[in-house]
Parts: C-alpha cells; sequence; structure tokens
C-alpha cells in the first residue's frame, strides 16, 4: 500500500512540473524568439518482487515479478524550430531564418540570442534594446572607412562620423553608337574660351585693354618681354606653330589677342571672333576635326594675366555626334558637370572620345589630355573592340584646382572587348551615356538598414552606400544544450559544445531578415492539450493516493 501512496506522490510531483511547463509556454507566447519546451516522463526503478527462472526440461519458465515505484521527470527539452517571422517596419530589427544566434556581450562574457530588437544607445554602439548588450561584429568591414575600430568586436554606428569626399577616379560609359545614322547636318567644330573676360563688372569688349581686365585675369603690374603664344591642332589634327608670339603690353586688346589667334590659325581655315566676352573659334571645315586652341602667357614683369585653362567645345565637328555628361567630384567633394562627346571619325568602325566642358573652377585641362583616340568596333558583330593604338589610355587628366593641387585622372570604361556590356556599334540610333562614377562628396550617416548576409548597411546624405559591419553569428553541435540565463539570452554548457563563430548564409547558419522579428514558437493549441494532459494525470494520482488512503483507514478499523 505503501508503493501506491508513494508512486501517485510521484506522479502528482511529475505532472505538477508537466503543468509548470506547459504555463511557462503558455505565459511566452508572445516572447520575442522564445523557444518552448517539452517535458518527458520515465518510470522510477522497479522492485523486483520475484526474479526469472530459467524453462527445465520438465518445467516451463517464469518471467521476473516486478512493481513500479512511480515516475519521475526524463528531460525538459528545448524545442528549437523556427518561429514565424513577422515584419516590423523598423530597419534594425532582425530575425534569422534557420541555425544559428546573434551574439552580445554584457561586458563581461559572449551571451547567444535570436531575439534581434536592436538600436543604437548614445555612444553609438549597436545594441540589444531590452539589456544594452553590445551587438558583436566579426571580419574586417567597416574598418577601412574607419567605422569600425581593428581589434574592438562592438558595433559602430557612425552617426556622428561624416563620410570623407572622395575624387572621381573612374567614369562608365554604356549604350550604342549608331552604325549607320548620321546628323541631318554635318557639324562644324567650334571653340569658346572658359571663362568670360569682364572689366569693371561687364563683359568685356574687342577695345578692352588687357589691363583693364577684372582682377579674375588681371594682376596688376609691369610687363617685361610679356606674349602670350597659341598652341593647340588644326583641322587636320596638325601641331599649330607660333613662330612669333604676341607682344603684350599696356596698350594690347582682345582684338589683338583675337587677331594673333587668327593669324596662327590662319584664314581659310577658321573664324576666330569675341563674342559676350569669350573668345570664339569656329572651324571654317566641317565634319571630323580635332581643332583645339591653348592660350600662354609669359612674362618677366610682375604683371599677370590668367588665360582661359581651356577652350569649351561648344559644337563638335562630325556627321555623328553622341553628348554624354555626368556628375564628377574633386578630392574636396566638390562636384562638376563633366560633358564629353563621342565622334565618329573618318576611320570606319572608329569613334573618339573628347571632353567639351567641366563646370565648376578648373585650372587646367590640356589639349592632350581631353582626347582618347581611336576607340574601334567589330566590324561584324558591333562589340566594343579596345583602342585601335596600345599606346593611347583610356584616361582624361584634369586640374581641378583643389588644395591637393594635384590633376585628377579619370579613367573611361568603354566596356570589356568582345561583349555587349558596354558600348556597341550597331543598327538603329546613338543612345551611348555615361552611366556611372565612383566619386562622392561628404556625406552624413541618414539610415541604417540589414541585408540578408548579416551585413549593416549605411545609406549617406550624399547618396552613397557603404558597408558598416558585419553581425557575427554563433553556431553549436548541440543548441538544445545551451542554457538560458534569461532576457532570451544562453550561454554555452559543456553539451552544447562552444559557439563556433561564422556570419549568416555561411557553414550552415541561416539568413538574416531586416525590419522583421522571429515569433515565439510556443503552440497555443499543444499547450491547451498538455494542460489537460497534465490536470488528467494529476487527477489519477490524486485519485490513487486518496483510494490508498480509504483502505488504509478501512485496515485500522478492523482492530476496534
Amino acid at each position: 500500500m505503501s508503493v501506491a501512496l508513494s508512486a501517485g506522490v510521484t506522479g502528482l510531483q511529475a505532472h505538477q512540473k508537466m503543468l509548470d511547463v506547459a504555463g511557462n509556454n503558455l505565459s511566452n507566447v508572445n516572447t520575442t524568439a522564445y523557444k518552448s519546451t517539452n517535458i518527458n516522463f520515465s518510470e522510477l526503478l522497479s522492485q523486483t518482487v520475484s526474479s526469472a527462472s530459467a524453462p527445465t526440461a520438465t518445467k516451463g519458465g517464469t518471467n521476473p515479478q516486478q512493481m513500479g515505484s512511480g515516475v519521475g521527470v526524463a528531460s525538459i527539452t528545448r524545442n528549437t524550430t523556427q518561429g514565424n517571422i513577422v515584419k516590423t517596419g523598423n530597419p534594425l530589427d532582425v530575425a534569422i531564418e534557420g541555425e544559428g544566434y546573434f551574439v552580445a556581450n554584457d561586458g563581461e562574457m559572449d551571451l547567444y540570442t535570436r531575439a534581434g530588437t536592436l538600436a543604437v544607445d548614445a555612444n553609438g554602439s549597436l545594441v540589444d534594446v531590452a539589456t544594452g548588450n553590445r551587438i558583436q561584429r566579426t571580419g574586417k568591414v567597416g574598418e577601412a572607412d574607419g567605422f569600425q575600430t581593428a581589434g574592438d568586436s562592438n558595433i559602430y554606428i557612425p552617426s556622428d562620423k561624416p563620410m570623407e569626399p572622395s575624387a572621381t577616379t573612374e567614369v562608365t560609359l554604356a549604350g550604342n553608337l549608331s552604325s549607320n545614322l548620321s546628323l541631318a547636318t554635318t557639324q562644324a567644330q567650334t571653340l569658346t574660351s572658359s571663362g568670360t573676360f569682364t572689366s569693371g563688372s561687364v563683359q568685356a569688349n574687342g577695345s578692352t585693354d588687357l589691363d583693364d581686365l577684372d582682377s579674375d585675369f588681371y594682376t596688376a603690374g609691369t610687363f617685361s618681354s610679356a606674349t602670350i603664344t597659341v598652341s593647340g591642332y588644326d583641322h587636320d589634327g596638325t601641331a599649330l606653330t607660333d613662330a612669333t608670339p604676341l607682344d603684350v603690353d599696356a596698350d594690347t586688346d582682345l582684338d589683338d589677342v583675337v587677331t594673333h589667334i587668327q593669324s596662327v590659325l590662319g584664314a581659310a581655315n577658321a573664324t576666330v571672333s569675341l563674342s559676350n566676352g569669350q573668345i570664339k573659334i569656329v572651324d571654317d571645315t566641317s565634319g571630323y576635326s580635332k581643332m583645339d586652341v591653348k592660350l600662354t602667357f609669359a612674362n618677366s614683369g610682375t604683371a599677370e594675366l590668367t588665360m582661359p585653362p581651356y577652350f569649351e567645345m561648344t559644337t563638335l565637328g562630325g556627321e555623328e555626334v553622341k553628348d554624354v555628361s555626368i556628375t564628377t567630384y574633386d578630392s574636396l567633394g566638390e562636384s562638376h558637370i563633366l560633358s564629353g562627346g563621342l565622334v565618329r571619325t573618318g576611320t570606319a568602325n572608329q569613334w573618339d572620345f573628347v571632353v567639351t566642358s567641366v563646370t565648376g573652377a578648373v585650372n587646367e585641362l590640356t589639349i592632350a589630355n581631353r582626347r582618347i583616340d581611336g576607340l574601334t568596333f567589330d566590324a561584324d558583330t558591333g562589340a566594343y573592340a579596345g583602342l585601335a593604338s596600345s599606346s593611347t589610355a583610356s584616361e582624361v587628366i584634369i586640374d581641378f584646382g583643389t588644395s591637393a593641387s594635384a590633376a585628377r585622372t579619370i579613367d573611361l570604361d568603354f566596356g570589356v572587348i568582345g561583349k555587349f556590356g558596354g558600348l556597341t556599334q550597331v543598327g538603329g540610333p546613338s543612345t551611348a551615356v555615361a552611366t556611372e562614377q565612383d566619386g562622392y562628396a561628404k556625406g552624413d550617416l541618414s539610415s541604417l538598414s540589414i541585408n540578408s548576409s548579416g551585413t549593416v548597411v549605411g545609406s549617406f546624405s550624399n547618396g552613397v552606400k557603404k558597408d558598416v559591419a558585419v553581425l557575427q553569428m554563433a553556431l553549436f553541435k548541440n543548441p538544445t544544450g545551451l542554457e538560458s540565463v534569461g532576457k532570451g539570452y544562453y550561454t554555452s554548457t559543456v553539451n552544447s559544445g562552444t559557439a563556433i563563430p561564422t556570419t549568416a548564409q555561411n557553414a550552415g547558419a541561416g539568413a538574416i531578415h531586416g525590419g522583421s522579428l522571429e515569433k515565439s514558437n510556443a503552440d497555443v493549441a499543444t499547450e491547451f492539450v498538455s494542460l489537460i494532459q497534465a490536470q488528467n494525470g494529476f487527477q489519477a494520482n490524486a485519485r490513487t493516493i486518496r483510494v490508498a488512503n480509504e483502505i488504509l483507514r478501512e485496515l485500522t478499523q478492523l482492530i476496534r
């Protein structure tokens, strides 16, 4: 009878624990990333009343006679199955789909969690909003840009650290250059001096003396053996020869400059004039032209004349011309619209690229460094075939006159030879454009997002996106062996194995969903069934104790 009583007691205790487990699961049915637990029972050690006997030649064998002593809790196991992922709209909320845990540090040790409610604290650290534990990163992403500190695995969000400007080093062009269309009228190349000559803050005219120009062009002083020399190329690309440079003195005016340019170019080759304060040169021969001009001032005296840094090509000569433009940046992050043109040459399947103008301050755009000769295309396929001459570089050089003072070399990417990803020359209209460039102005962090690989991406006010850091993830050989320490965190145990650091979508780790959270995997229906089972089990064991107690009471009444 005592066995029945003790077995009933163990049953009460076991089913009470079952009730506790189900109640805890139900209480966490809306807890972010909560993993429910399951309870398993096993019988306690049985008492052997009679051992088994082996059969003999005259008698059969007997089975052992045993009486159980009750039930015990064999295990309480965590259910690590995936919870539903729901969108929250908060870009710093993150959920894991698949295996793995986020790594957070409480100042003393690393802890592991799947609850990804993250935020940025006052120090710029990425933290768990519930605990302030700092989220950990892995790799070197963000260190080169100064966002992260080498050797420090905490993630810093650079809200107070502006992105430094970066000068343009490459411009990409793509699209078609017509193989069969031409302009309605063959164009004549026209050059216009960059900048407008002014005197008294109004446009200068031909009779304006050079020493009466405003301070942007003239710095007072003396003229001694002062000259203006014309250099450049004529229509065919033949170098100009200025055998007798223009002598400059206090009586030299802009008409003298215009006349001198005309004499160097030749009256039959071009028409030079002064229009709206700018020197204008029109090629007298229409069609493809290499005409370009540069003015150079030299003086042994103290007076200084600032000549136009280059001549803008306001009209490119040719039968087919495709204008392109794109915003580029100097080393200080100042923007400059770089305009250029792709012009069909007189050689079949061959084009030139030339910089026609650059907005903003420009110290110099040299003639030799503004044109890329001989972009060739395959006659059969129209694919880009590279430059006609191996000695020609696919680059232009512009001196923006920034404090860095060095001229900027900008590479032009016309595509991969033999492929159709860049420029092509096939039938139809010319559609070529400058598609992208790699420079940018100074920028401040405006927003954050986290992608599927766990990379924290910062969007800056200059339109540039930069990788700030990569979230560290941890895998375990036996994740059910982790020990819960509350707040949705776990620590490793001797049976879970040590954490295996990794990143999302790598080495078996799951993907990360930004702007989302993982819900609890506790199922209400399942837990209600467990409650019923626990109640029935508790009542049954209570009845066992009650019956055993009544029998004992009857037994004690026999001696009255």
